[in-house]
């Protein structure tokens, strides 16, 4: 006898969030580019070429929440929760390739320095964008783990990811602006790409990871193991526990040994039970019972829990 239940719908669409990306990312890229044309440095070059490629990536977001939130259908009966993993995936790759731009670029600029010009107000500006892509980046970030989305998540470490390469960036230029040594500037600019390239690649990583039906994680388990311990007793048991996340939802499916005289409304009952506990106890949880008769001994069929 088989059971399913989900406890929570979907849940509102985080497209908000994602439309505040987006115009921060159009913000933060002209206060950047004007940085950059004023002072003729590489770094500030690079530090903006980061912000286009934020651009792209919340535009890329946006869609992927969207899609996330429609229902599941006949062709999608799981939703479509996973539209962000690909987000996600999109936006590492695009950082790879604004940090390969970024450190060809520098590279030019390092066999042939040049000395940047109106430094003070070009880092005046910068710092602007700084604290901008900072305060954007908590309010993604807050708002991706509160309600599960790796998008809003990924979204948010690449704004942070933005804001210390400013900072880096910045310190780098202050220290031409102080030295007067032209060449730090590329250096500089170098390392703040190799930055970018660890986010982008951690990004993929993380995305494929996901797109691979990974499992609940400890913490997950350990309360589905307490919802399910509470229930034990002769004759109930059960065993054959799988798990796997998709975007903002998360899956488990079970078998619940019983008695093997209760009657089928008994067995029933106690699935919804426990689903409706496992679904308080990890939001957005949808469960899968099958409920079978226990052995004589009173074991489960595996003999396992």
């Amino acid at each position: 006898m088989g059971h399913e239940h989900s406890h929570e719908p979907l849940p509102t669409s985080l497209t908000k969030f994602a439309l505040l990306s987006v115009a921060t990312a159009l913000t933060t890229m002209g206060i950047k580019t004007v940085a950059a044309w004023l002072t003729g440095s590489i770094s500030l070059l690079s530090d903006a070429a980061e912000s286009i490629i934020n651009l792209v990536a919340a535009v890329v977001t946006l869609f992927a929440l969207r899609l996330a939130a429609k229902p599941a259908d006949e062709g999608h009966p799981f939703g479509h929760s996973k539209a962000e993993y690909l987000s996600a995936a999109v936006e590492g790759a695009m950082i790879l390739v604004a940090a390969g731009a970024i450190i060809w670029a520098a590279i030019e600029r390092l066999i042939t320095p040049r000395l940047p010009e109106q430094l003070g107000i070009g880092m005046l500006i910068s710092v602007v964008a700084a604290l901008i892509n900072g305060g954007v980046a908590l309010v993604l970030i807050r708002a991706g783990r509160a309600h599960s989305s790796s998008a809003l998540v990924a979204d948010g470490k690449h704004l942070m990811t933005d804001l210390v390469t400013t900072i880096a960036v910045l310190v780098g230029v202050g220290l031409v602006w102080l030295t007067g040594w032209a060449v730090l500037d590329p250096i500089v600019a170098i390392l703040a790409g190799l930055n970018i390239l660890y986010t982008g690649y951690d990004l993929i990583r993380d995305s494929a990871s996901s797109l691979l039906d990974a499992a609940l994680g400890d913490e997950d388990m350990t309360k589905v193991h307490a919802v399910l311990d509470a229930h034990l007793r002769e004759g109930i048991t059960y065993h054959a526990l799988r798990s796997r996340v998709a975007g903002t939802q998360r899956f488990l499916d079970l078998h619940i040994s019983v008695p093997g005289e209760w009657s089928v409304a008994a067995g029933h009952a106690l699935a919804e039970t426990l689903s409706d506990e496992l679904s308080t106890a990890l939001p957005r949880l949808q469960v899968s019972a099958h409920v079978e008769p226990s052995r004589p001994d009173g074991t489960c069929p595996d003999d396992a829990h």
